[in-house]
């Protein structure tokens, strides 16, 4: 009996002192994550200074922002892997090594080629960064210290494109859109410095069997090869040659990763949970939430600063009421699923977001914040920030223990992508009225708003069709209560 105290004493001391992690950890892990989060919305306030210094055009300038995505979002779940063979702590000082590298390159780009390499870059770093310092929380922190800790993860997620929008403004104002670039070299040094005393050593050499580089490169290329074919389809035509290429052969080389896939030892995505409705179903619909946000980010920043000639921080303040508003909606999301399960919400979730869009179709050449944005704005907001949350959340309900890393993995490649994919195709409809820049740009993001809500549209009605009736949905979640998205 004595020894069996003393055990569980010993025990209660370990789980004490996992919990007890090095105090600047976790804000460490947060303001790296921050700093990969805030050049997305960052760069969205700065594209039309960034278009006009290095000569950009129509749906060129979304490149600025999915070379980014595009990579972060394919490689997530390769990085995630590494992070588990190679090392949590050398994975982070890789990636945060690479993004600093990349956001010198990105600030010293002279031409539109250069800029978008560099971006690529830093989401290599962002792909390599990320998921490490999440699995770093995971492993040193425990119990109460670890639910705590992974809120601030998710809050820092949604804080961050707001922050995003407030840097990018006041820096483009009051000094060059290459600022947005250069503030992260100081705050990296500082996070490199102390990350190296700080983070805790990995204990295991790398291990680098079972590293699935060909299915990584796989996806890559074909999503790359897909958005490719969407943001030349303005200029080569929806029905060339090329579009069709580009759509079809990145269509195929991503069904060859599936069944490349399903035949390794250790692969990166376990395909056949994709037939899961609340996982596939679920996947599509982030796909289609995330790419909806990113949309109304860039549709909204190129009307106020192009058609009604905003400058960067009027622009920036004025996205604030769309962040408190997705930030309510991702709030009530969570009470939401609780009671009433997954899919009444999500398809209520995107009607209210179409309504949004809906009235931001509505913008003129002549328009004005009061009555053409911000009502659209608010309506659109507060049904995309709940449908993200609860998508994340039936993807997660379902994970059994071994899978949790893996599908919280598809959800975050599920955003970055499916914002990747809204960018291309938004920016390409926007710029089809002949220009992206100046009032005639109007009808364009008139036109894309449209197609925005219709995509959100469909949304609802995929929810009602695919997802597991609230009964079923609740039990999954009464079985796994630690369903809560993490970005």
């Amino acid at each position: 009996m004595h020894h069996k105290h003393k055990r569980l004493k010993n025990e209660i001391e370990i789980e004490d002192a996992g919990s007890s992690a090095p105090r600047w950890l976790l804000p460490v892990l947060l303001v790296a994550q921050l700093m990969v989060i805030l050049d997305i919305t960052a760069v969205n306030i700065a594209l039309p200074h960034i278009a006009t210094d290095l000569q950009l055009s129509g749906s060129k300038i979304s490149w600025t922002i999915t070379s980014y995505s595009l990579i972060f979002g394919s490689l997530l779940l390769f990085g995630g892997r590494a992070a588990d063979l190679l090392g949590r702590r050398r994975m982070f000082l890789a990636g945060l090594t690479i993004f600093t590298a990349s956001s010198f390159a990105s600030a010293m780009a002279a031409s539109a080629t250069a800029l978008f390499a560099a971006r690529a870059g830093q989401g290599l770093g962002a792909a390599m960064l990320s998921p490490a310092a999440l699995s770093i929380i995971t492993s040193a922190f425990h119990g109460t210290q670890r639910a705590k800790a992974l809120a601030a993860w998710g809050a820092i997620g949604g804080a961050g494109a707001a922050i995003g929008v407030m840097v990018g403004g006041v820096l483009t104002q009051y000094t060059d859109w290459r600022t947005i670039f250069y503030v992260n070299l100081p705050v990296a040094a500082v996070l490199l410095l102390a990350s190296l005393k700080i983070v805790p050593a990995d204990t295991q050499k790398p291990r680098w069997r079972g590293l699935d580089l060909p299915g990584a490169a796989l996806a890559t290329t074909s999503l790359a090869s897909i958005v490719y074919g969407i943001t030349q389809a303005d200029s080569a035509g929806w029905t060339s040659i090329q579009t069709h290429v580009c759509g079809l052969g990145g269509l195929a080389g991503l069904a060859a990763f599936a069944i490349y896939e399903l035949h390794i030892d250790a692969p990166l995505l376990r395909v056949e949970r994709i037939a899961d409705r609340a996982v596939g179903g679920g996947l599509f619909l982030m796909l289609a939430a995330a790419g909806s946000i990113f949309g109304l980010f860039l549709l909204c920043s190129l009307y106020l600063q192009n058609v009604l000639g905003w400058g960067p921080l009027t622009t920036g303040l004025a996205f604030i009421p769309l962040a408190v508003s997705a930030g309510v909606g991702a709030h009530a999301a969570g009470h939401l699923v609780a009671k009433h399960g997954v899919r009444i919400p999500l398809a209520g979730a995107f009607a209210v977001g179409a309504i949004g869009m809906t009235l931001l179709s509505r913008v003129a050449e002549n328009g004005s914040y009061g009555s053409d944005v911000l009502p659209g704005m608010l309506i659109a907001g507060l049904g995309l920030g709940v449908a993200v949350v609860t998508v994340s959340m039936a993807m997660l309900a379902g994970s059994r223990a071994e899978e949790a890393g893996m599908l919280s993995g598809l959800n975050s490649t599920g955003h970055e992508i499916g914002g990747t994919l809204g960018i291309a195709i938004f920016s390409t409809i926007a710029a089809g009225s002949g220009t992206i820049l100046g009032a005639h740009a109007a009808s364009g993001i008139g036109h894309a708003f449209l197609v925005a809500a219709g995509v959100a549209t469909l949304a609802s009605l995929v929810s009602i069709a695919v997802l597991p009736r609230a009964r079923h949905f609740l039990l999954k979640l009464r079985l796994n209560p630690q369903a809560m998205p993490i970005h």
